[in-house]
């Protein structure tokens, strides 16, 4: 079983920052892609920012040039670097994580979500 576990939300004034971090555990044989996703009230969840295992990255156009995704050395942390805070960027964060279990089995796995509240 693999887990996620999100840190680094809170409330945070119109063009500030906020750095999310994200854990990966588990039996994991290899790491396909990690992400992140947000979901605002009456809205559907939308990913906001992708990192592939081969180092390639993809974001959503509102936060291009905003928003940096990383992981650490380990492989197993994510992060999500957000600057220059929008108070349209308010939603709960969620870290998703895919790829092969130690079984080879697929997972497709999601964290609890942390709230990002930007206020104007």
């Amino acid at each position: 079983q693999v887990q996620l576990v999100e840190s680094g939300g809170g409330l945070v004034q119109a063009g500030g920052s906020l750095y999310l971090s994200c854990t990966i555990s588990g039996s994991i044989f290899r790491l396909v892609a990690t992400g992140w996703y947000r979901q605002a009230p009456g809205r559907q969840r939308e990913l906001v920012a992708q990192l592939t295992a081969g180092g390639s990255t993809d974001y959503v156009d509102s936060v291009k040039g905003r928003f940096t995704i990383s992981k650490g050395d380990t492989g197993n942390t994510v992060y999500l670097q957000m600057n220059t805070l929008k108070p349209e960027d308010t939603a709960v964060y969620y870290c998703n994580a895919r790829g092969y279990t130690d079984q080879r089995q697929v997972f497709d796995s999601w964290g609890q979500g942390t709230q990002v509240t930007v206020s104007s």
